[in-house]
């Protein structure tokens, strides 16, 4: 058996894993050579079951080998050196051509950590192709290793939905907390670099948001008018996973919201401090102003000075000097009080 065990390592013809799934029981391992003799065979009580195939992209000989062994649509190829774009799914050939997003296996979550999966499901295969590991897809595997049973790639479509609901939703969380804390430092007074953390954070939900949406609209149309290969039970499913993932894209929404009303008073608490400063400054070039110019005028040492002869003459400027500059201050931080 040429697929190896490794985590996320493929074997020539760029196949990560593959298994065989038969009803009612787990899923089997399947080589590449295993693969054609499957699909060579009728689709009936002697073959039940179908295959999922998940290849890396990165191994160049992957695509080869679909071109070679595998009768994909065009659409499937074509979307496998498409960019990151929106989330798609489309019927082409009665196969399903699906291009989803999510969160790289072993990221933190940042805007730029984001990779794609493309998928053609039909009745008897699944087919997936990624560049780099993906969360969702990752946890597919674990059920099926776990023992899961699936009865249809369509089921396995809409549970890898539902772990990107859950991906999402893991996101979800874990920004909530982040965003509460700062929201707790802001009643604090405490705004430190807050600023650009919810910046940072906005821009990661918008954008990642902005990918997923289309999703959950993708699936109801496509269950408006279902292949008709998709029996009654996988039409539930997916349209189970397209509510989850639209509560999910909600709450993402809602989040995104809370973000920007805690910029937009952190926007005006930073404005209302820069305020303060400035007036404090503004006080203290005013106070200091009368000092300034009494102070120049008699520092010219020229002929004809005020109380040069005056015994007195410094003090009384000096006395002069404070009252006026009280006055100012009186009138300054009045004005301020009202």
């Amino acid at each position: 058996m040429r697929i190896t065990d490794a985590s996320y390592g493929s074997n020539e013809d760029g196949l990560i894993w593959g298994y065989r799934f038969v009803p009612g029981e787990p899923a089997q391992p399947i080589s590449t050579d295993a693969v054609a003799a499957f699909l060579a065979q009728p689709r009936d009580g002697a073959n039940p079951g179908f295959l999922w195939l998940h290849f890396s992209l990165s191994n160049v000989g992957a695509e080869r080998y679909l071109h070679r062994a595998l009768d994909l649509p065009d659409a499937f190829f074509d979307s496998l050196r498409s960019e990151v774009g929106s989330t798609r799914l489309e019927l082409d050939d009665g196969a399903l051509i699906a291009v989803i997003h999510d969160v790289l296996f072993d990221s933190s979550f940042d805007a730029s950590e984001v990779g794609t999966t493309s998928l053609c499901i039909g009745p008897r295969l699944l087919v997936s192709a990624r560049l780099r590991p993906l969360r969702s897809v990752d946890q597919l595997r674990a059920a099926v290793r776990s023992g899961q049973i699936f009865r249809s790639p369509v089921e396995l479509l809409a549970h890898l939905l539902r772990d990107q609901a859950s991906v999402l939703g893991d996101i979800l969380r874990k920004s909530t907390v982040q965003v509460d804390r700062i929201e707790d430092r802001l009643l604090a007074n405490r705004i430190a670099d807050d600023r650009k953390q919810l910046g940072a954070l906005r821009r990661s939900l918008v954008r990642l948001q902005r990918l997923l949406a289309p999703e959950p609209t993708a699936l109801f149309r496509l269950l408006n008018r279902p292949p008709d290969w998709i029996d009654r039970d996988d039409i539930q499913d997916l349209q189970q996973a397209a509510e989850e993932f639209s509560t999910a894209i909600g709450d993402s929404a809602a989040l995104v919201e809370r973000v920007k009303l805690i910029q937009e008073e952190l926007a005006a608490l930073v404005n209302e401090q820069t305020g303060r400063t400035l007036f404090v400054l503004t006080v203290v070039t005013v106070l200091a102003l009368p000092i300034n110019l009494i102070a120049g005028l008699f520092g010219m040492n020229v002929g004809g000075v005020p109380l040069s002869d005056n015994p007195h003459g410094f003090w009384s400027v000096v006395v002069g000097l404070f009252a006026l500059t009280a006055v100012l201050a009186y009138a300054a931080f009045g004005r301020r009080r009202d």
